[in-house]
């Protein structure tokens, strides 16, 4: 597998404010004579092999999709065109220079092609607005439109009444007789899945919700990765927990509808089911929870929703069990 992302940003200041980066500077592959890190040979990974996507335990009648909700913002008419653009607006990497909404739309683009390399044969679904003009011709990609406020200060509380009319949807097919499973992953539209996260279904087999969890006391969730299985009973109990999630996101952390609420609100609703015990999060390992009447798979982080820990512009390589 070439890892053609994992490059070493070199950050450059703007001569009008030395202390203001404007755009990066792609350098040599990140990770070499690091340990427990991914070595790189110029652009390529030499030491690490990704989970197989065609393990024998894949039941053809099994898939795993995963959804992302997107909206573009600053769309109006002459919008990054020449003469609308503003310099500070503008990134440069590499030799391709990015507006905001392009540089938006890269992300995104990036998104798909690992998921195209790492779980060919999955699928990407995109939860958008209504109104959005996202067209994105790609094969096994699906735009979704979803009635909401999708502007930008609400977007991780529609994020969250988005992820529960899909599973509304998705179960409502079911019942009327879909037959194979498809299971859903909900991400961010800003990460790298550098490997096969089927496997998941597989290894655990008891629990209806996955999500991930660090020792980070003010928000030990990270809800950018939500994993459904996608049966019956998987999929009604992980809706039934989410709006849960979405009530106290609105009691409680209404404020911070923009960023955060969410993680806010889930922690909340975890932390507060009296049989849970908190410690657990300052441990490394996999374990599974009863919350609210589902059973919810808690996966650390440091593995399954991995954040670079040394800041912009200083990657220094992937570990290896990262997936």
């Amino acid at each position: 597998m070439e890892l053609t992302h994992l490059h070493t940003a070199n950050v450059v200041s703007s001569p009008s404010n030395p202390k203001k980066f404007d755009h990066l500077v792609l350098g040599p592959a990140a990770g070499r004579g690091l340990p427990n890190r991914v070595q790189c040979q110029g652009h390529k990974a030499i030491n690490w092999t990704p989970f197989s996507t065609f393990s024998p335990m894949h039941d053809i009648h099994e898939s795993t999709s995963f959804v992302t909700v997107f909206s573009l913002y600053n769309n109006s008419p002459g919008f990054g065109s020449p003469d609308h653009r503003k310099s500070s607006d503008i990134v440069i990497v590499g030799n391709a220079a990015y507006d905001k909404p392009g540089r938006s739309l890269a992300l995104l683009n990036a998104f798909i092609k690992f998921i195209e390399v790492s779980m060919p044969r999955s699928n990407v679904i995109i939860l958008t607005a209504l109104d959005s003009e996202l067209h994105v011709h790609q094969k096994n990609v699906e735009v979704v439109p979803v009635e909401g406020d999708f502007s930008r200060g609400n977007l991780m509380l529609q994020r969250m009444r988005s992820y529960i009319v899909f599973l509304e949807s998705r179960l409502k097919r079911i019942l009327h007789g879909q037959h194979d499973t498809n299971h859903f992953i909900f991400t961010d539209s800003d990460v790298a899945v550098v490997d096969d996260l089927g496997h998941i279904f597989e290894k655990y087999l008891h629990f209806d919700l996955a999500v991930t969890f660090r020792n980070n006391k003010n928000q030990p969730l990270n809800s950018g990765f939500i994993a459904v299985r996608g049966t019956i009973d998987g999929i009604s109990k992980a809706k039934a927990l989410l709006e849960r999630v979405l009530n106290v996101y609105i009691l409680k952390f209404g404020n911070a509808s923009r960023m955060l609420g969410d993680q806010l609100a889930l922690a909340w609703v975890i932390k507060s089911h009296p049989s849970f015990d908190a410690k657990r999060f300052s441990r490394h390992e996999a374990f599974v929870d009863e919350i609210h009447g589902a059973l919810v798979l808690f996966l650390p982080c440091a593995v399954y929703n991995w954040t670079p820990p040394e800041g912009a512009g200083q990657f220094h390589g992937m570990p290896l069990d990262v997936k």
